[in-house]
């Protein structure tokens, strides 16, 4: 490993550098605050001088007393007046900041309450923020067919090892059972904890077996902008190589030419089929579920190095689709309305299908269900980036959830 930059030099540095701003900046109540002094210590003066000379006109004999009384009274207003409001500004944003801070909300800088008291506009994120991130299996597609009951009944029994294995194989996650009767402790992200979950308890997998029955060959690990991740491995006991994918569902269609059905029959993926499976999988991510599938491919081992090579990417089986449920957080929703009667815009952001981030926003109460995509009050990411500066002006208040794919995302 090369180290080519450091400090402020670095990626993280230059986004640092661009949202860094000087502290002898004021903010907009510091700058509003100056002007009003300028423009206290501006006219106090000319009214002393008005009040004088209408006093030295009419009542010459009160003069000497008047004076000083305007005297004081212009010194009070000049000199305590300003600061008298620069004071009670402090105590106002200290206050907001307790506030804040009791609803579990840390606030570094005073300004900062301000800066929020000015927020006509919040843009959020999904994961963690708008939901709970704790995802549980809620439905598994064996072909077209929506597995109701019990899912490891009437399987046949050479495609249930072949989904043990792309269960087991394609993950980081760690299943832990110190005893036989205790119950298994699962360690990961959300959705491989899901998956596991639902792997060893509803099917009664025994990931760990499998993991030490296989040799992994090849991985290749998550990748935000394919969405899958793939392992090539082989059984202890056979030359032949197996590749498995755990891809998004709507990315699998176009790796998959077959799929198994209940009953362990293979049958060919065409056209219709596939057009039948993108309407399966945009039905449910209408329903805010997010779509896993799994893949697999025998191979014919060949004498060669197979370590350094790319796993194929077409030609695969299709084992089956899971949904992943995330439910949204209690609060949300009446945050939300809160922020609208407010007249802050709300919008999300997200990596999920269109429309699984329609179905979400809906059920948050960022976007109105009479508001669909032909109003184009949802926007890919990469679309919105193709708009000139005019059209993103015009178009950024209409926009309600952005749909993009980036950088840092998991299963």
């Amino acid at each position: 490993m090369l180290v080519t930059s450091v400090g402020m030099n670095t990626a993280w540095g230059e986004v640092m550098s661009s949202i860094s701003r000087s502290l002898d900046e004021q903010t907009p109540l510091q700058a509003r605050l100056s002007k009003l002094k300028s423009d206290i210590a501006k006219v106090i003066p000319v009214l002393a001088v008005l009040t004088i000379r209408y006093f030295t006109r009419n009542i010459r004999d009160v003069l000497n007393s008047v004076f000083d009384i305007i005297a004081a009274a212009v010194t009070n207003v000049v000199l305590a007046i300003p600061e008298a409001l620069s004071l009670a500004v402090t105590l106002t944003l200290a206050y907001s900041m307790k506030q804040m801070m009791a609803n579990n909300a840390l606030v570094r800088k005073l300004s900062e309450c301000e800066t929020m008291g000015s927020a006509t506009t919040i843009c959020t994120d999904k994961t963690a923020t708008l939901i709970m991130n704790q995802m549980s299996v809620s439905e598994f597609w064996l072909g077209k067919e929506l597995i109701e009951h019990s899912i490891s009944m009437g399987m046949d029994p050479d495609f249930s090892l072949l989904l043990e294995e792309g269960v087991a194989l394609n993950t980081t996650a760690t299943v832990n059972k110190p005893h036989s009767t205790s119950t298994p402790e699962i360690s990961g992200s959300p959705a491989e904890t899901a998956i596991l979950s639902w792997a060893v308890l509803d099917l009664g997998m025994n990931i760990n077996e499998t993991k030490q029955e296989c040799k992994i060959m090849y991985v290749e690990a998550f990748n935000s902008e394919k969405k899958r991740s793939g392992v090539m491995m082989r059984k202890s006991n056979e030359k032949a190589i197996f590749t498995h994918w755990q891809v998004s569902a709507e990315m699998i269609l176009a790796m998959c030419s077959t799929f198994y059905v209940k009953s362990g029959e293979l049958v060919d993926m065409n056209e219709k089929e596939r057009t039948q499976f993108m309407a399966i999988i945009h039905s449910i991510a209408a329903k805010n579920w997010r779509w896993i599938a799994f893949a697999h491919k025998k191979l014919v081992e060949q004498n060669r190095q197979v370590s350094d090579e790319k796993l194929e990417e077409t030609g695969f089986t299709l084992l089956g689709l899971v949904a992943l449920k995330n439910p949204r957080r209690p609060a949300v929703g009446t945050a939300v309305e809160l922020w609208k009667k407010a007249k802050v815009s709300v919008k999300m952001i997200t990596g999920d299908h269109p429309c699984t981030a329609r179905a979400i926003a809906i059920e948050c109460g960022i976007l109105n269900p009479e508001e669909d995509m032909d109003k184009k009050a949802v926007v890919e990411g990469v679309e919105f980036r193709n708009y000139s500066t005019e059209e993103r002006t015009t178009r950024v208040e209409d926009i309600r959830v952005m749909q993009d794919h980036p950088h840092l995302t998991s299963f």
